[in-house]
């Protein structure tokens, strides 16, 4: 009897260190982590596009005589033109696969890249913008998508919140473009601030070629051999690969027996039609709904706390603040693209130690408290006759606050999250609707800061952007669970509850509250 327990003690520990990630976790994760990187790679493309307006506008409104309500157009239409490629990504990725998506964003945005650079006036270079922002649509979905279908649980957070990275570094890129190509003569300093951005979607184009597809996309064509490559190589251990690629055949609707290299798999389970669209919208399952409203609540909220405006109009925000110098308004935008910069590359080893949530309460309340401090310390500047430093230092930190906040929490969160929480079928279209509702919320407050300003004052539009971020802080708290550590597959069971529900009277007649989250 003991030789036979002892046996049985021995199997146990066996299997547990075949199922340790320990023996594999470095090599698996280097190619995990090769694949997010050339992945997030496309959002090099929007945060280059953001950076580089902000300061390109100067020199575009001197060169092409544009009005205030032009440059609102000019700057923020890109992010309505991206909904295209947004709308048709989440079906072309069903399509053609997460790879060959990637490369086609890259290559619309080189042609939109270039015909800016090539700009002769106002309407053209309104359709250049229209070209490059359908590329960027493509980059925003895919990005995230791809990545967290290829992470293992025990990183993804941390690999998810690439694209987040690369939007900031492309962005940081942007605000170095504006001042280092400042000097140039007027009618050409600006057109090339645009068009060299065609070079990073050369550069996707051609690293792309060395990724393995997504293993989910590839169970969803029946590829099971290729998927299981794919998942040895990108999973903590064996066991773990095989685990992962159970969890995709069930939500395939593939049978666990089923063990062929290239199996049949029904047209419904691959997501395509517009049954994903009815089963997202029109007829969800509890869990469903509130992983819909969830998703598109972060994206919306997001961006309607004002970091688009931030970050387009910074030399707008720092000349009201009293810097009165081009050069001035640009170094301190370098400031503020390194910021956020330095704070998402904090953020991405926060994520899988941390979580997702306290994260992110804590992120969206610290933008709360700068936005609120950064509309106050405006509308001293605003309101005084005389220079007040102390104001104007305040705002220039607030702004940097500001951002700090935001790419330590909400700015990774939402990619990160968003890509994660839908089931597989529902994922490409689910994260194109998140997408959807990010860029409108953007191209409204990008397309209306400088008008909204005029009419209520800077400091006023700011106080309107801090109220915003507290009713997010609110709605994050009773309606997103935590996700950290969970696989894809596992994510349906933590929602359909919502939040904060009233339960029934205890043994004292007292009524209790409790939070599902």
């Amino acid at each position: 009897m003991a030789e036979a327990k002892t046996a049985a003690a021995d199997q146990i520990i066996m299997s547990l260190e075949d199922f340790d990630p320990q023996k594999k976790k470095p090599e698996s994760n280097k190619f995990a982590f090769a694949c997010a990187i050339l992945a997030s790679m496309t959002s090099i493309l929007l945060g280059y596009d953001i950076g580089v307006m902000s300061g390109a506008v100067i020199y575009i409104r001197r060169d092409l005589k544009l009005s205030d309500v032009q440059i609102e157009i000019l700057v923020g239409i890109i992010n309505l033109f991206s909904l295209i490629g947004s709308c048709l990504a989440g079906r072309t990725s069903d399509w053609i696969g997460r790879r060959y998506t990637i490369v086609l964003a890259g290559a619309i945005f080189f042609a939109g890249a270039i015909l800016m650079g090539f700009s002769p006036n106002f309407p053209f270079l309104m359709f250049a913008r229209f070209i490059a922002g359908i590329g960027i649509g493509y980059a925003l979905m895919i990005a995230p998508v791809y990545t967290a279908e290829v992470s293992p649980a025990s990183s993804r957070g941390f690999l998810t919140s690439f694209p987040e990275v690369f939007i900031n570094g492309g962005i940081l890129l942007g605000y170095i473009s504006n001042y280092g190509f400042s000097k140039l003569p007027l009618e050409l300093g600006w057109r090339v601030m645009l068009g060299i951005g065609a070079i990073p979607s050369v550069i996707l184009a051609v690293g792309v070629l060395a990724m393995p597809e997504s293993p989910r996309w590839l169970v969803m064509k029946g590829r099971l051999g290729d998927a299981i490559k794919v998942l040895n190589k990108t999973s903590d251990s064996e066991q773990e690969a095989r685990l992962r690629l159970i969890e995709i055949k069930a939500a395939a609707g593939i049978p666990e027996s089923c063990n062929d290299d290239v199996v049949s798999v029904n047209k419904t389970n691959e997501g395509e039609g517009t049954t994903v669209w009815k089963d997202l919208f029109l007829y969800p399952t509890p869990a469903v709904r509130h992983i819909v409203i969830a998703a598109l609540g972060i994206h919306f909220f997001q961006q309607a706390s004002g970091i688009d405006a931030v970050v387009l109009y910074s030399p707008t925000i720092f000349r009201k603040a009293g810097l009165e110098s081009d050069t001035e308004q640009l170094l301190a935008t370098v400031a503020v693209g390194l910021c956020k910069t330095v704070f998402i590359l904090v953020a991405t080893f926060l994520l899988d130690r941390v979580g997702r949530r306290p994260l992110l309460l804590s992120s969206v309340g610290g933008m709360v408290i700068s936005l609120l401090t950064l509309a106050v310390s405006l509308t001293v500047v605003d309101h005084s006759h005389v220079r007040k430093m102390w104001a104007v230092g305040l705002s220039i930190v607030s702004v940097l606050s500001y951002v700090a906040t935001f790419s330590i929490g909400a700015g990774p969160i939402t990619w990160v999250y968003s890509s994660e929480i839908f089931p597989l079928r529902l994922r490409a279209q689910g994260a194109s609707a998140g997408v959807v509702v990010n860029r409108v919320t953007s191209g409204i407050i990008s397309m209306t800061f400088l008008s909204l300003s005029d009419k209520i004052s800077i400091g006023g539009a700011f106080f309107l952007f801090g109220g915003i971020a507290a009713c997010g802080w609110i709605f994050f708290y009773a309606l997103l669970p935590e996700t950290q550590g969970k696989t894809l597959e596992e994510m349906e069971g933590s929602f359909g509850k919502f939040g904060v529900k009233l339960s029934t009277k205890n043994d004292n007649g007292e009524i209790q509250f409790t939070n599902n989250n």
